[in-house]
């Protein structure tokens, strides 16, 4: 059973050493996928032994940075991806829990709104608001449980990969993902993961600075996912089938 963590990165040259180094613990396979960083990232990156990097020439965006990821995860033959972000937000402690978690599930998302955490800070008023928008239209329409619709901390059994069609190469991304995800009938858990916001001041950039703008283009993926041709679904088979009790077993 191998798992690979997966790291977007775009101009993360102030974080990039310190989360490798955490990632470093519970993880021996790690890729980054440096979104054409223009900083000191791709010197740091070279600094770094024993690392898989995917360099974009230029900055695609933040879905384009996972798709790649997903590609490499298929092709080098892993059994589960782990995504998580650069920026501090996510704490790579907890990617043993989230392994455990996909016993009987195709993915585990995390979540900064199931459950409260001693470490949690506030979220910036306008993402929470827009989360929880987005996460209720998509619960309302999918019949999906979501309390956190834009969580990167993720892990994806090999099986649900080989499923997606992403792609929304921006910040939309994780919504076209939850929409397959329900109409392949994907299992989905969700775990509590703390809420974790080093700069609450962290902008998107450009046009999606702006609070309607970013929920109407939010709003427009979701309307473009319902149009993806997917293949044919096939009914899960649950975990307790297989006698599974851990999750190495259900490679």
């Amino acid at each position: 059973m191998r798992w690979l963590t997966a790291i977007p990165v775009y101009n993360e040259a102030a974080h990039i050493r310190d989360v490798l180094s955490q990632v470093r613990r519970v993880s021996s396979e790690i890729l980054v996928v440096n979104d054409g960083s223009t900083d000191e990232t791709p010197r740091r990156l070279s600094e770094e032994a024993g690392l898989r990097v995917l360099t974009h020439p230029q900055n695609r965006g933040y879905g384009a940075a996972l798709i790649s990821a997903f590609g490499y995860a298929l092709e080098h033959g892993f059994d589960f991806l782990v995504t998580m972000d650069c920026d501090g937000q996510h704490e790579p402690s907890r990617v043993p829990v989230l392994l455990e978690a996909i016993c009987g599930v195709d993915i585990v998302s995390g979540s900064r709104y199931l459950r409260d955490f001693r470490q949690d800070t506030p979220a910036p008023g306008d993402r929470r608001r827009i989360n929880s928008i987005i996460t209720q239209e998509i619960n309302a329409r999918w019949g999906l449980n979501l309390t956190d619709a834009f969580c990167g901390f993720k892990v994806y059994r090999r099986e649900a990969l080989e499923k997606l069609r992403i792609t929304e190469t921006g910040w939309g991304m994780p919504l076209q993902l939850w929409v397959q995800a329900a109409r392949q009938r994907l299992r989905v858990r969700e775990i509590g993961v703390p809420r974790v916001y080093l700069d609450p001041t962290r902008a998107f950039g450009g046009v999606l600075n702006d609070e309607e703008t970013r929920l109407t283009y939010y709003r427009s993926v979701l309307v473009n996912a319902e149009r993806d041709i997917l293949p044919a679904a096939t009914s899960p088979t649950p975990c307790a089938l297989l006698g599974c009790e851990s999750w190495e077993e259900c490679s």
